[in-house]
């Protein structure tokens, strides 16, 4: 058996996918349905069994000996949440009991990092802990449990994974409201008027941005691999505008209206303009997938949310 949290949220589906390709149904999903709308990121995919996150460690002891794998993919990703107590137990307290679970039973453990750990990357971004300096709550949730991993190496003798996401968009984030990527938010915007709104200086906004399949590639990679361990970047090394985006659309959308907008005072300072993933260590792994373009990553979304409005169908 194969346990994804968050297997109902943006990631967790579209790695459900993945498994599902390469034949694998039996699938336990772990989450939280207070917003019933991610019901439809279940639809079209192949699992054994759903359960809430609030009872999941009521029954893991009983279901342990069957599991092989844990893609831990569940947290609260709202970079612009203020309670850090709700934060911590969410995002740190659970994922460390369930790492003590999985390190107890001999179950191999992959796991949701993130980019944000390295906060506005003065120091560049290179998974070590001299990079690292998280500008905002969620942030520090996920730099706190990458730390808490990095106390146990010579402890745990199944698979540890921690993957640091950069910038991730593609089908299945429709649930994610005003978390959701730049260009589902650029999509709805031209959907509703024929304009899309940029902050002012978006070209100097440059992120490292990382189709969701591809994401999906580097879990598989892992999972195929099961004598690796560490945190790794998950990034494509390079890094793109997004007034680049704005002039993806531009070209798709002729009638489309660019127009710049002040930035948000509500941002400054806890946001992240220039992120760009160092994949040395990814490389030195033996990944050797090649990550797909801005332009053919973004047109392939837009396909999707032109046909399906974001869902796998």
């Amino acid at each position: 058996m194969i346990i994804v949290t968050g297997g109902a949220g943006f990631i967790g589906s579209n790695l459900i996918k993945g498994l599902n390709d390469k034949g694998i149904r039996d699938i336990l999903i772990v989450d939280n349905m207070k917003n019933s709308s991610k019901h439809l990121n279940l639809n079209r995919l192949e699992f054994t069994d759903y359960i809430d996150k609030s009872s999941f460690f009521d029954i893991f002891e009983e279901i342990a000996s069957e599991v092989e794998i844990v893609f831990h993919q569940g947290a609260c990703s709202d970079t612009m949440e203020s309670d850090g107590k709700y934060m911590m137990e969410n995002n740190y307290d659970y994922s460390c009991a369930l790492f003590n679970s999985c390190v107890q039973h001999g179950i191999r453990f992959i796991y949701a990092s993130s980019a944000s750990v390295y906060g506005d990357g003065d120091d560049g971004f290179i998974e070590k802990r001299e990079c690292e300096y998280p500008l905002n709550v969620y942030a520090f949730s996920k730099f706190m449990f990458d730390n808490y991993v990095r106390k146990f190496p010579q402890v745990v003798k199944s698979q540890v994974v921690g993957l640091r996401y950069f910038n991730v968009y593609g089908q299945q984030e429709n649930h994610k409201g005003r978390m959701a990527s730049v260009i589902r938010h650029f999509f709805n915007q031209y959907r509703e008027n024929k304009e899309i709104s940029v902050f002012e200086g978006s070209d100097q906004f440059q992120r490292d941005f990382i189709y969701v399949d591809d994401v999906v590639k580097v879990n598989m990679h892992f999972m195929e691999n099961s004598f690796l361990n560490g945190i790794y970047n998950c990034g494509t090394g390079k890094c793109r505008s997004f007034a680049d985006i704005a002039d993806i659309f531009r070209a798709r959308y002729s009638d489309a209206v660019i127009k710049e907008i002040p930035f948000p005072q509500s941002l400054v300072g806890k946001y992240q303009k220039y992120t760009q993933a160092d994949i040395e260590k990814l490389s030195s792994a033996a990944y050797e997938g090649s990550f797909t373009s801005l332009e053919d990553g973004v047109n392939a979304y837009l396909d999707i949310l032109e046909r399906t409005d974001g869902y796998i169908k």
